[in-house]
C-alpha cells in the first residue's frame, strides 16, 4: 500500500477520476488544501507519490501566495528522490517553473473542449502512448509554460503548444484537465467564479452549450484518463487482489 500526497488549491478541483483509481488500488490519499491551510509544511519524503492539482494561482505569484514556494520545494525534493510526480494545470506549470521553464499568459484562454494532439514522442512514452490521435479534452486555463530543459514534449493543442511533458522517468505535467468527469465539469459550470470567467474569457461559449458538449464527449475523455493515469499509478504497485469468499 502506497501513500499519495495531493496538493489542492480550491475545493472545486479535487482528484476527479484519479480518486477511485488510487483507492481501488488500495493506496491512501492525504490532501493538503493550501486554500484552507496556507501555512502547511508537508513532508513529501513520507509519501510514494505527489500529485499537484489545478487552481487560480500562477506559479510566479509567490509574493501573493507564499505556499507556492513550499510546493516547489516539495517538487524539488520529490524529483531528487525519484518520487513519482503528476501535475495538472497549475500543477504542470509549477513543475515546469520549478525546473526553470518560464510561465506566461496565453494569447487567448482555452475554456471548454479542445483537441489534444500527440507529438512524435508520445508513442514511445508509457503514459501518452494511449494518445494515438487528436482527442477531445477539457481545458480551463489562460497561462502556459515553456518546456524545461531535457523534458520530453508529449502533447499539444492548436492554441497551446505545451500541453504535456515528462521529466526524467516519473514526473509528468498535464495542462489539460484529464481528471474531470461530467459531475465535476457541471459543478464548475454552476460555480459563480467559473461562470464569470467563462463569460469574460470564453469567446461566446455558454454553460448550456458546454454541458451538451460535455455529455457527448466525456466518455472518451474519461476512458483516456483511465489509460493515462493508470500507467502513472503502476509505479505504486498493482491493484490489491479483491477478497473472494470461498464457494459453498
Amino acid at each position: 500500500m502506497a501513500k499519495v500526497l495531493v496538493f489542492q488549491h480550491v475545493a472545486a478541483e479535487p482528484l476527479g477520476t484519479l480518486d477511485p483509481m488510487i483507492r481501488d488500488r488500495g493506496h491512501r490519499i492525504r490532501y493538503v488544501n493550501f486554500h484552507r491551510e496556507p501555512d502547511a509544511r508537508p513532508d513529501v519524503t513520507r509519501y510514494q507519490a505527489l500529485i499537484i492539482l489545478g487552481g487560480p494561482q500562477m506559479p510566479d505569484q509567490e509574493d501573493r501566495y507564499p505556499h507556492l514556494r513550499v510546493e516547489m520545494q516539495c517538487i524539488e525534493e520529490a524529483l531528487k528522490r525519484d518520487i513519482p510526480v503528476l501535475g495538472i494545470c497549475l500543477g504542470a506549470q509549477l513543475i515546469a517553473y520549478t525546473l526553470g521553464g518560464g510561465v506566461r499568459a496565453l494569447d487567448g484562454w482555452e475554456l471548454g473542449w479542445f483537441h489534444l494532439e500527440p507529438t512524435s514522442q508520445a508513442a514511445a512514452d508509457p503514459m501518452f502512448c494511449a494518445l494515438v490521435e487528436p482527442h477531445p479534452v477539457f481545458q480551463w486555463h489562460g497561462y502556459t509554460f515553456d518546456l524545461p530543459a531535457e523534458a520530453v514534449h508529449l502533447a499539444r493543442s492548436a492554441a497551446c503548444e505545451n500541453q504535456a511533458f515528462r521529466y526524467g522517468q516519473n514526473a509528468y505535467g498535464l495542462q489539460c484537465h484529464l481528471e474531470l468527469d461530467e459531475r465535476l465539469i457541471n459543478r464548475w459550470l454552476t460555480h459563480p467564479d467559473y461562470r464569470r470567467e467563462l463569460e469574460i474569457r470564453g469567446g461566446g461559449q455558454d454553460p448550456a452549450s458546454l454541458r451538451e458538449q460535455t455529455h457527448a464527449l466525456i466518455g472518451q475523455s474519461v476512458e483516456l484518463s483511465y489509460q493515462v493515469f493508470g500507467q502513472f499509478l503502476r509505479a505504486l504497485g498493482e491493484p490489491r487482489a479483491r477478497h473472494v469468499l470461498p464457494s459453498r
